[in-house]
């Protein structure tokens, strides 16, 4: 069995820093310097990390698989949001989705890579390792695509819906979004992600 620590520092630190780095380096690509001048355009995790979203939440949620209460873990986490200033880029509306996309797109890279690499891995612990970088990176990315505030498929809104509406959805987009998504996970509403997550990584030819 996965240690909880091995888990932490060799996939839960590097999937959620290289979430927030993509977020960085799209605002920085598409004409907002904000990320790079305030210094989280790096892959340096003490940059990033949120003590809170990166440390206590992602080890609470992994704890009831490591301890056997269930057979699929639902891990989740976040890093201090990578400041960004719309007004900045070059067009707003469609950047601003694109900037928020960048995350998600970044983890399912890497679950794809892994999971290209993990037919040759022969040795079982590292195997297993692979397997569960693989469905954490899947979370975060399905997860985060959601198209609620302030999760980051929220950005869609910001380029499809009219502006009398992104008011609404701007007022929303913080804390008590967050709140939002927590009800949600608390009364199961989202326990539909797991098949999807599941699905997601057979298709990708890994064993779960």
């Amino acid at each position: 069995m996965l240690t909880i620590a091995l888990v932490f520092i060799l996939i839960v630190i590097p999937a959620i820093v290289l979430h927030e780095y993509a977020h960085a380096w799209a605002a920085d690509r598409l004409g907002d310097d904000t990320a790079r001048r305030m210094g989280r355009l790096t892959l340096n995790p003490l940059k990033h990390i949120d003590p809170f979203g990166t440390v206590i939440l992602p080890l609470l949620l992994y704890l009831p698989y490591v301890l056997g209460w269930t057979h699929s873990p639902f891990v989740f986490g976040f890093a201090k949001p990578v400041p960004f200033n719309p007004a900045r880029l070059r067009s707003p509306r469609r950047d601003i989705m694109l900037v928020r996309l960048a995350g998600p797109l970044m983890n399912m890279a890497i679950a794809l890579m892994i999971a290209g690499v993990l037919p040759y891995v022969q040795e079982h612990d590292i195997n297993d390792l692979g397997v569960t970088a693989v469905l954490l990176n899947l979370g975060l990315a399905i997860f985060n695509m959601l198209p609620v505030p302030p999760l980051d498929g929220s950005g869609i809104l910001y380029a499809v819906l009219p502006a009398r509406i992104l008011v609404l959805v701007q007022r929303v987009d913080n804390f008590a979004g967050m709140i939002l998504v927590f009800v949600m996970l608390k009364f199961g509403w989202l326990d539909f992600l797991n098949v999807i997550i599941y699905n997601a990584a057979h298709a990708l030819g890994v064993r779960t």
